[in-house]
């Protein structure tokens, strides 16, 4: 398939990618998934190649670049390779823009060094139980002091990636009460530092892939937070969370798509070796007729989040947009994803198939960064229904 997204800068930084995960990360990945994440050492190599903090300002350490394709590239390569690259997506795709655009210069000559170099890991806490995707049901709580110099954090938060981990936690919390009129009203985002007495890891979930990315659920019991580590305005949480949302449905979309092209290879490659009833798979008029559904699916998934990343680059990537691309190529790839561990029969529930994996690890897709569900309210909406 012919793409002209990425340039030549973008091919030899992926080449770089590919050859790292060939050599680093593929050996070992099936360790990381029995302790259930990379080893802490891991980040900061991605932090000295300069993985994490790609669109991160250069005064600060970072790569200073102003698209988001390098990250794309990253993303590509770990799916391809069927990889999972820890808590990566969401320190580098999530929350550094959150920093980037709301720290104050002070906070960013605290956090964003360490950040980019791996020595300070991140990690997002929104998901609260009960509430799912419903952010204006918050329950967590920050109550001032009455000197005003800090903040009481009280609560629990779920599914929460990285958090088992994290040095610093982007807690969103309750600051104010809700009104009738503005249920997402008074939420605002405290970033917690995570040796604060009072913080606390409880279980680490065990989930049916992604087994080589940490998910944690967290609580806090009057963990005092400094004023000065709120991050933006008090009350301005949810419009904070809603600018980055565009970003965080498209790395998904982003995923998907790789996962769907991987898949396809994987497909193609099976069939072509395996011999039943003596010839091979790809033989048969169903394999074709089913590879060729596929193919013609993964190339319009591709090709959709080829133009969500162009957009976005541009500035013009709208919520509706970026709601529609996270669903369109999260549901195709579900349906391309289960159609090629159909063609690999009983070796494809096998985990040692890359196929098995890629099932498992891409089934979450239309559930975190909002349901599909929620995506097809968000594009009903635009279209004024």
């Amino acid at each position: 398939m012919l793409r002209t997204v990425f340039d030549e800068e973008h091919e030899a930084f992926r080449k770089v990618v590919r050859d790292f995960i060939a050599r680093e990360v593929a050996p070992v990945h099936h360790e990381w998934e029995e302790q259930g994440h990379p080893p802490r050492d891991f980040y900061r190599r991605l932090g000295e190649m300069g993985i994490l903090g790609i669109e991160a300002p250069e005064e600060f350490g970072g790569g200073g670049a102003n698209t988001f394709k390098f990250s794309a590239v990253v993303t590509e390569e770990a799916a391809r390779a069927g990889v999972t690259f820890g808590t990566y997506s969401v320190h580098s795709n999530l929350i550094l823009p959150y920093l980037v655009k709301y720290a104050t210069d002070e906070q960013k000559k605290r956090w964003l060094p360490g950040f980019i170099s791996g020595d300070i890991m991140t990690s997002i806490a929104m998901t609260e139980p009960g509430t799912g995707s419903d952010l204006a049901n918050i329950a967590t709580t920050a109550k001032l002091s009455d000197d005003g110099s800090h903040y009481l954090l009280n609560g629990a938060k779920t599914f929460i990636t990285g958090g088992a981990l994290a040095d610093l936690v982007l807690v969103v919390c309750r600051t104010a009460a809700s009104t009738p009129e503005n249920r997402r009203g008074g939420l605002s985002i405290l970033c917690v530092d995570t040796t604060s007495q009072g913080y606390s890891v409880g279980r680490k979930l065990q989930k049916i892939g992604l087994k080589a990315s940490d998910t944690a659920e967290l609580s806090f019991d009057n963990v005092r937070v400094p004023v000065e580590d709120r991050l933006g305005e008090e009350g301005e949480g949810f419009n904070y969370l809603t600018h980055n949302l565009a970003q965080e449905r498209l790395t998904i979309a982003l995923q998907s798509s790789a996962a769907a092209q991987a898949a396809l290879r994987h497909a193609l490659d099976y069939v072509k070796d395996r011999n039943i009833f003596g010839k091979p798979l790809a033989a048969f008029q169903n394999t074709k007729f089913v590879l060729a559904e596929c193919a013609t699916d993964v190339e319009a998934i591709v090709l959709m989040a080829d133009r969500a990343l162009e957009l976005h680059d541009s500035g013009d990537l709208t919520v509706a947009d970026a709601a529609k691309v996270k669903l369109f190529c999260t549901e195709g790839a579900g349906r391309v994803i289960d159609k090629c561990l159909q063609l690999h029969g009983g070796y494809g529930y096998v985990t040692e198939y890359p196929i098995a994996r890629l099932y498992a690890d891409t089934r979450v897709s239309r559930i975190y960064g909002g349901t599909s569900e929620v995506m097809k309210t968000i594009i009903a909406k635009s279209l004024g229904i």
